[in-house]
């Protein structure tokens, strides 16, 4: 015989009637010591990020080496292929003439970094995320049209679903929704 489980407790969602009050509330939640928190918006905040103070100082590293990379790999490549591949020696110039090699290199340079960025960014944020627990909350859809969400995840630390509930409803939510996850896989 089967056992069937049931759904298991994500966290909670708290919406908010506009951007001012999402933002105070994000600052009331890190006040209060929660950390594992999200918002969601139809349009990007910049005033969340420090709000929720969710900024990933590795992501600066990860272009700079992609950056890098970019630079000694285009570099390296016109070496290579000017100097031992297919060398051509016209009018006694050096093999290697690095000034006309700085407009592939700096371009190089920028498909690296921004190549980096991108898949930095997705890989961080753990992208493509195809499905989350949060898209079954009634009225979530409205995130990419009018809606904004903080979410509290019942992994934080600090997390109890009543004390929190009743934390969030302080902080002008409109609604505060319990987050479930169905799948089995949990």
């Amino acid at each position: 015989m089967e056992v069937k489980k049931g759904p298991h407790l994500y966290g909670l969602i708290a919406e908010f009637k506009d951007e001012h009050e999402v933002v105070e509330a994000a600052k009331k939640i890190t006040a209060e010591g929660y950390t594992k928190v999200d918002a969601y918006s139809p349009f990007p905040m910049h005033s969340i990020d420090s709000a929720l103070k969710i900024w990933d100082p590795r992501i600066k590293w990860f272009i700079f080496f992609g950056g890098l990379c970019g630079c000694v790999f285009g570099f390296g490549l016109q070496c290579y292929i000017s100097a031992v591949e297919y060398p051509l020696n016209i009018g006694g110039r050096p093999m290697i003439s690095w000034p006309q090699f700085i407009p592939v290199t700096f371009e190089c340079t920028i498909l690296g970094a921004a190549l980096t960025a991108v898949i930095g960014m997705m890989a961080l944020n753990g992208l493509p995320q195809l499905y989350h627990p949060v898209f079954n909350v009634p009225g979530f859809e409205r995130a990419t049209k009018d809606g904004f969400f903080l979410y509290i995840e019942a992994k934080d630390p600090k997390f109890q679903l009543e004390k929190t509930k009743k934390f969030l409803e302080e902080c002008k939510a409109a609604a505060v929704n319990v987050v479930e996850d169905e799948r089995d896989d949990h």
